[in-house]
């Protein structure tokens, strides 16, 4: 036997076929787990291409699709059921609603799960409305729900307005270089707000037919209700201003807030992104959708069909029970997906990934407009969005893998796509030399402290995961450092300094530490960064050290509030160990003991049908905030695992020897 594949390295995994068998070795149970993933992950792909599998998040988001309905008066009573049936099915013990499985119960999460569940038509004294309401009150009521659930209970008459940020719709006139601006926020935060301008200007209230309301849920009377926390001393003076301002709204002139009215509208309608919706986010897309109704236009316009058409297309509906999607994602599953089917091929260029390049390139966003161009006006586009269409808003952590897959394809027919896509990511680099996601250089960090930012998520600063992919990029197409030298050398000081003390890296896009570790260490690895390298050995030593004892790493979202529990968790998942093997082996550790102990949980916890499949929530949304189960990553990064692993120990050894 070979070194990698030893008993004491990892010992023999006995799975028998039938009882007079003999068991199979290590190195065919490999093979057997490969090929089923692999099969079952074909199989799993569209007719057209691409693959695109679930993104789910918490109870409220879906909570909002029938506070949506009522507000809009467009009541689908069997799809109201089946979401609240979703709802009623993921309420904790406590009687609240978590953001994540296992988490705590949110107390903005439980405030729209109960409002939804109500004008359902949930009696307020069943047992569990009891329970989620005592669950609430427990939480200071909800009074101190967050921003975004004022503003909605302001539209339903629930609390004062004067209960929510002062957000007049004057705002979308003011000049860039003021000190607040729409482009100086993120991509997701300006698609949110704009529409929020509009109805916190107009003050429209909610249709609500059957005047169902949730006073009940306020510990102290909502007309009482007159100013959000203070969060710093910053934040006391942005409050200051925001009292300021709302004394002062009556005198705007009318024709001032005419103005701004039309500019917010038609900042809203040419970014309609179609039946993708605005920015292709849900928060945005319910709020774009509720101004075409407060502006005037009829349920049959153009406008208005494909807004909530695109607004159906996130629903996920079984036979019992319904969820809403916080967007979709077949441009990152697909990329990633093609990335671990060419590692299970090693080379070889089978037809449906190269049939799944070819669907990426017809989406390639090259000539469209995008809200980027506003700081880099001259820089042609090249990248892709996360979703089906969402043409203002490529992305640089997709852009990146899909220019990777293309590159590893080795066919010419992506050449022209690869160069666009690598132009516009150097383009787009920050002045520290990360690379942000949407955006460069969105680094105003003082506006995470505005009234409306109680988030904290409102800015798309430079991340490590997001720079380690487009390291990679560059990396592997210019190994020699002839054409990128200089932009990768400064992703690579941002790295530097990036790397926490321990050894890890923040992972701002999965969850968390493990998921930006081993983001970096791959990229380190393209860069021919070695081995010994101290932040090398430092994140390799960190990564062992949270090895579980049934050989798995796990990771929770308590670890974006905790920075103590970095890399832990409650227990192991097979993305987390994945993400984990893939760093380690990329550091050069493909024979460790850790590694070994790592492929056999792999082994032991793959299903019948060939994939893993684990409840944990995989990545934030917005940490602390917003968490996201991406369907995908217990069936892609599993597999691409355990191909790493057999290529890396054959590419020395002959396969014959494997099987001794």
């Amino acid at each position: 036997m070979r070194q990698g594949w030893t008993e004491t390295n990892i010992g023999f995994v006995e799975r028998k076929i039938e009882t007079h068998r003999a068991p199979e070795t290590l190195s065919s149970l490999i093979d057997r787990a490969i090929h089923q993933a692999q099969e079952e992950l074909l199989r799993l792909q569209h007719q057209e291409g691409y693959w695109c599998f679930d993104l789910e998040t918490d109870s409220g988001m879906t909570a909002d699709y029938i506070l949506m309905m009522h507000f809009m008066n467009e009541i689908d009573e069997g799809l109201q059921k089946k979401i609240a049936a979703y709802i009623r099915d993921h309420q904790s013990e406590d009687g609240g609603w978590p953001i994540y499985y296992g988490g705590p119960s949110n107390l903005s999460c439980s405030v729209k799960a109960y409002y939804a569940l109500k004008l359902v038509g949930d009696h307020p004294e069943l047992p569990h409305m009891n329970k989620a309401r005592e669950a609430i009150l427990s939480m200071g009521g909800a009074e101190c729900s967050s921003v975004l659930v004022r503003i909605l209970l302001a539209l339903f008459q629930q609390i004062p307005w004067r209960g929510v940020p002062f957000l007049p719709v004057e705002i979308i006139l003011l000049p860039r270089w003021f000190p607040f601006h729409i482009q100086k926020v993120s991509y997701w935060s300006r698609t949110v707000m704009v529409p929020l301008f509009i109805l916190c200007s107009l003050k429209p209230h909610a249709k609500n037919p059957y005047r169902i309301g949730i006073q009940e849920l306020f510990s102290t009377p909502s007309e009482n209700i007159t100013c959000l926390p203070v969060r710093s001393p910053l934040n006391r003076f942005f409050l200051a201003l925001d009292g300021v301002g709302r004394r002062l709204e009556p005198l705007i002139p009318l024709w001032i807030r005419q103005r701004a009215l039309k500019k917010a509208e038609r900042w809203i309608v040419e970014r309609l992104n179609g039946t993708g919706g605005l920015g292709a986010i849900i928060p945005a897309m319910i709020g774009a959708y509720e101004v075409l109704d407060c502006l005037g236009y009829p349920p049959e316009h153009p406008y208005r069909i494909n807004a909530k058409r695109a607004l159906e297309g996130l629903l996920v509906v079984k036979p019992h029970s319904a969820f809403c999607q916080p967007c979709v994602s077949p441009v990152w599953d697909t990329a990633l997906t093609c990335l671990t089917l060419q590692e299970v091929d090693g080379g070889h260029r089978r037809p449906e990934v190269l049939d799944a390049l070819h669907w990426l390139k017809g989406k390639q966003l090259l000539d469209n407009p995008g809200d980027w161009r506003e700081y880099r006006p001259h820089l042609r586009g090249g990248g892709w969005c996360f979703e089906f269409q969402n043409s203002h808003y490529p992305d640089l952590d997709d852009t990146a893998p899909v220019a990777i897959a293309m590159h590893q394809s080795q066919d010419e027919t992506f050449q022209e796509s690869i160069q666009r896509a690598t132009e516009w990511i150097v383009g787009m680099q920050s002045k520290n030399g990360g690379f942000s996601s949407y955006d460069a250089d969105n680094t105003y960090y003082y506006l995470n402290e505005i009234p409306f930012a109680d988030h904290g998520a409102l800015l798309d600063p430079p991340t490590s995961d997001v720079s380690a992919r487009c390291l990679w990029l560059l990396s592997v197409l210019d190994p020699d450092g002839k054409h990128y030298q200089h932009i990768r050398e400064s992703c690579l000081n941002f790295l530097k300094k990036e790397q926490t003390p321990e050894g890890a890296w923040f992972g701002r896009w999965g969850t968390n530490y493990i998921y930006g570790t081993w983001s970096v260490l791959v990229a380190l690895e393209r860069a021919g960064i070695p081995a010994d390298a101290p932040p090398v050995h430092r994140a390799v030593e960190w990564l062992k050290s949270l090895q579980r004892p049934d050989g798995g790493w796990g990771e929770d979202n308590d670890t974006y509030s905790n920075e103590k529990r970095k890399g832990q968790g409650y227990t192991s998942t097979c993305f987390s160990t994945a993400w984990a093997l893939l760093g380690l082996m990329a550091a050069g550790e493909v024979h460790c003991h850790e590694v070994g102990k790592g492929i056999h949980y792999l082994l032991r916890t793959q299903k019948a049908n060939g994939l893993w499949r684990d409840n944990e929530y995989s990545a934030p949304g917005f940490p602390r905030v917003l968490y996201l189960k991406y369907h995908g990553y217990d069936k892609y990064f599993p597999l691409w695992a355990l191909a790493r692993y057999r290529n890396l120990c054959s590419s020395t050894t002959s396969r014959h020897t494997l099987i001794e």
